[in-house]
């Protein structure tokens, strides 16, 4: 059999990351040999192991290698990251290092480096002089450009169970299927009070559904309050919120008694004409068209917003990026030191952006659909608190809570 070296530190038990280590290796039909073992005492103390990886062969063993680097298995005696040029613009050199969405570091000249704007499913591309590393997407990677191969040098930081209690501490990477207690309620509010008194930034992927029920008006509350630092949707919420405001429907059912309205199937064209007419969604509430919801909250407390298109759009307005590599581009340059994302009842949307996101941003996915937020776990974004309900019910009680705490001081 073959053998490599590795170690691991950090809060290794309570994290539950050596147990999913010893897991993975025996699911991949590895052995293993624990050589030292040090448990920190104390709360604050990391752990420390250090083991043999055995495999059938060379390439076995390597596949249970790449596998445990993204729980933080690193070699003992680190060497640098080795680098190779890339061929052509978006073509990759052979055996490039994919990322996960984990803080990683590399080893450059010596010297660890954190690795800059980390998202999982991504390259990394070296400045060797500078001694930078950047987190890439294929179609930014140019001729030229060093990329890192292998993981020789690549230190990946998993997720640990935060030090202090706190609601992503009892709730994080877990979906509950339950109509959500006023507790839990209670307490994600108190996590965005907290988080914008110190100054954090808070994203907002919002998907039409939030326009068809009450939470319209707790969402254009919360941007009003100042809860809402970007806006990331589509055409579809702009349309069906302005409709709201201009014809008080919303797919051609008036809002207030959800009964259809003669002609009201119409009334989303007649939107989407409007606005081009006025030349935006600035220029409508400007002079006067718009004068409530949404968009209106956005424009009149200078909230950035992206709306991403969709084949399925009609118009779209002309706010809508159409070019999809230029949506992506764009919500990645919103979600800039962004500390928390509140996804309400959009699968498409809510899944691009948490492929943006670093491990680190504290996520919360809620959609009457179970399939939207375990499809978002289960694609990386593991640090995500799942709630399975309907938006129209859960964001006005969150609204109601944020104002509850805020009075509370």
């Amino acid at each position: 059999m073959i053998a490599r070296e590795v170690e691991f530190e950090g809060h290794l038990i309570d994290s539950n990351i050596f147990p999913r280590v010893l897991d993975l290796i025996l699911d991949l039909d590895g052995e293993f040999e624990i050589l030292e073992f040090r448990i920190g005492k104390r709360k604050e103390d990391k752990s420390y192991a250090r083991m043999i990886v055995f495999g059938r062969d060379e390439e076995h063993l390597n596949e249970i290698m790449k596998e445990l680097h993204k729980l933080g298995a690193r070699i003992p005696d680190a060497e640098d990251v080795e680098l190779a040029e890339a061929p052509e613009d978006r073509v990759l050199p052979d055996g490039f290092y994919v990322t996960t969405n984990n803080p990683t570091l590399v080893r450059i000249n010596g010297e660890w480096v954190e690795v800059e704007d980390i998202g999982m499913d991504r390259v990394i591309v070296v400045d060797v002089e500078r001694k930078r590393a950047f987190c890439r997407f294929l179609n930014e990677v140019k001729k030229g450009d060093k990329i890192i191969i292998g993981e020789k040098g690549v230190k990946v930081i998993p997720p640990e169970r935060p030090r202090k209690s706190s609601t992503f501490e009892f709730m994080g990477g877990h979906v509950s299927t339950e109509r959500p207690t006023p507790y839990v309620i209670k307490a994600i509010a108190r996590e965005i009070v907290n988080l914008k008194r110190n100054g954090g930034k808070i994203a907002v992927v919002a998907g039409p559904a939030v326009d068809h029920t009450a939470a319209r008006d707790a969402l254009a509350g919360m941007i009003r309050d100042g809860y809402v630092d970007v806006l990331l949707s589509g055409n579809a919420l702009a349309v069906h919120d302005i409709e709201i405001s201009i014809f008080g429907t919303s797919l051609g059912m008036d809002i207030k008694t959800g009964r259809p309205v003669p002609g009201g199937n119409r009334h989303h064209i007649h939107t989407i004409s409007k606005v081009i007419a006025a030349g935006g969604i600035r220029q409508a509430v400007e002079k006067g068209i718009v004068k409530d919801g949404i968009m209106y909250e956005c424009i009149r407390n200078n909230v950035p917003f992206v709306l991403a298109g969709s084949i399925r759009d009609d118009g779209p307005l002309p706010e809508v990026i159409t070019d999809t590599m230029e949506a992506k581009k764009a919500m990645k340059q919103a979600l800039k030191e962004v500390s928390m994302v509140i996804m309400l009842a959009s699968m498409l949307h809510s899944i691009a952006v948490g492929n943006l996101l670093p491990s680190t941003v504290k996520t919360i996915c809620v959609d009457a659909n179970p399939s939207t937020v375990t499809k978002l776990v289960d694609r990386g974004s593991h640090q995500a608190i799942g709630i399975v309900t309907d938006v129209g019910l859960f964001l006005p009680e969150l609204y109601e809570s944020i104002k509850e705490v805020e009075k509370e001081g």
